[in-house]
């Protein structure tokens, strides 16, 4: 079996080595053509001789086609993984950091508020052109498989503007999946879930064992568990308060709405410092500026690490290598994945990216309807959508007063900030970010102008309610282990260090 995979923003060692570990692990695939690009031609090397180290020593052909030129990579391929950060951490940095002056503290920043809004306007800029090279140059209905953020912003373009059949991939739900088998105490293949509604806002409407529904029992579950009492207390309290449990962490849950992060007193009484995904300020900025600095230096030492072991036991449960085996193989895959809705889930917008069950095999990616869902959980979705939909408009049209509206409307920034310093904040990030936002060319020397105003409203010198300290390359070096295991994930620095650890690094 051959045909071509490319992977846009393959200088990502978190996702493009583990994603084709996981291709590679299917016994079908070990004849397939592999292309590489990315725009930093240093990350790029070093993720293809790792990658190229793991196949030989699995014993495969294969020979990874790298390069800079990212239509040459897209020649004749089948399928597309999208695993880009625009802007890499100097942007990122950015979509943080300035908000904090206007006292919007997020602990991720790249789905939704300020950062996510953002990053989508400058992720949308790319992947359009990503898709004009692939209608171009790519095999006649490529798939494009995007797993960049903000997942459903960028999904949403892509299938309305870029004219490119695009499916959005998040690991959200097995995460959540297997929280709820803990709880419940009991396997997570002994627990069936049906999980639908937005990326990062996605609900479990369905958790059964053996044909018994289990939802009534998971609020008194997670209270009582010792670790997700501590470490998801706004994910417990939506579940209190909704009736259901979201698949998104503490952390990136707790931006997304109006209620956990506004007041800088309270925002510790609902996070735990014990994992950044558990609502750090800035924390995942935190750890991927660490990762990709212990990368860098000790990049050299992971060519002598054992390699990738392409093997069924050795797969990861992101969704990517799964659909290309059901396509390819017939074997049926079911997952959950960020679609167009299109009568989906009938209470919220036809055109909006929602996530939702579906099957793959032969005949395609199938999905089935799932209805309503509660009422609740949909308005809190559907405020999110508007968001989206401003952000999406506002990105491809490169319109301010659209990006401007999606800011006010954001349920954090509207909670924080009033209109005048929503309009500052908005002019400063468009000026700080101007090199990887070209479609606000214009908007940009206006908001230059405004911000050499005499009258600008006053910002605060805030570091943020619950920041850690970005270790060294040194620090980081006492717990090698742990450096490596975080530079090299996909899913940064998950588990949690001990108390003695944590203290060391709290500012």
């Amino acid at each position: 079996m051959s045909f071509k995979i490319a992977f846009i923003g393959a200088g990502s060692i978190g996702f493009t080595r583990g994603l084709l570990r996981d291709i590679l692990a299917v016994r079908e695939f070990h004849d397939i053509e592999v292309s590489f690009t990315d725009i930093n031609e240093k990350n790029l090397e070093m993720v293809t001789k790792l990658c190229h180290r793991d196949i030989d020593a699995n014993g495969l052909n294969i020979r990874i086609h790298a390069t800079t030129d990212r239509r040459e990579a897209l020649k004749n391929a089948k399928y597309v993984f999208n695993v880009v950060r625009i802007g890499g951490l100097d942007a990122f940095k950015l979509d943080i950091e300035i908000p904090l002056k206007y006292g919007i503290d997020q602990c991720v920043g790249d789905t939704l508020c300020a950062g996510g809004i953002m990053y989508g306007q400058r992720g949308i800029a790319a992947v359009l052109e990503f898709c004009k090279d692939i209608r171009e140059v790519a095999a006649p209905g490529c798939l494009f498989l995007n797993y960049a953020n903000p997942n459903a912003m960028i999904t949403w373009a892509c299938n309305k503007y870029g004219g490119v059949k695009t499916i959005g991939l998040c690991h959200g739900v097995q995460h959540g999946h297997k929280q709820i088998a803990d709880v419940l105490g009991l396997k997570q293949e002994e627990v069936d879930i049906i999980c639908a509604g937005i990326n990062h806002q996605t609900w479990y409407i369905q958790v059964k064992h053996n044909g018994e529904d289990m939802t009534g029992k998971l609020l008194e579950g997670f209270k009582k568990h010792e670790e997700y009492s501590k470490t998801e207390k706004v994910r417990i309290d939506m579940l209190e308060r909704f009736g259901y449990y979201s698949t998104e962490s503490n952390g990136h849950l707790s931006e997304y709405v109006a209620w956990y992060r506004k007041r800088p007193e309270e925002i510790k009484e609902w996070i735990d410092l014990g994992c950044w995904i558990n609502g750090e300020t800035g924390g995942y900025l935190r750890v991927c500026t660490e990762g990709r600095n212990w990368f860098e230096t000790d990049f050299p030492n992971w060519l002598n690490e054992p390699a990738y072991k392409f093997i069924s036991e050795e797969r990861s449960h992101e969704h990517g290598s799964y659909i290309l085996e059901g396509l390819e193989t017939g074997r049926v895959y079911r997952g959950h994945f960020n679609v167009v809705n299109n009568g989906t889930i009938d209470n919220l917008p036809d055109d909006a990216i929602v996530e939702v069950p579906g099957y793959v095999d032969r005949n395609g990616i199938n999905i089935p309807k799932v209805g309503e869902l509660p009422l609740g959980c949909a308005a809190v979705c559907n405020a999110s959508i508007s968001v989206q939909r401003l952000s999406v408009e506002a990105a491809v049209r490169g319109d301010v007063s659209l990006l401007k509206q999606a800011m006010m409307m954001d349920p954090l920034v509207g909670a924080v900030c009033n209109p005048p310093e929503i309009w500052q904040m908005v002019d400063e990030m468009l000026v700080a970010q101007e090199q990887w936002l070209p479609q606000y060319a214009k908007a940009i020397e206006k908001a230059k102008e405004n911000l050499k105003s005499s009258k600008l409203i006053p910002t605060k010198d805030y570091y943020g309610a619950a920041r850690l300290h970005v270790k060294t390359v040194e620090e980081m070096a006492l717990d090698r282990e742990a450096a490596v295991k975080n530079a090299a994930a996909a899913d940064k620095a998950m588990e949690r260090p001990s108390e003695k650890k944590l203290l060391q690094f709290v500012i």
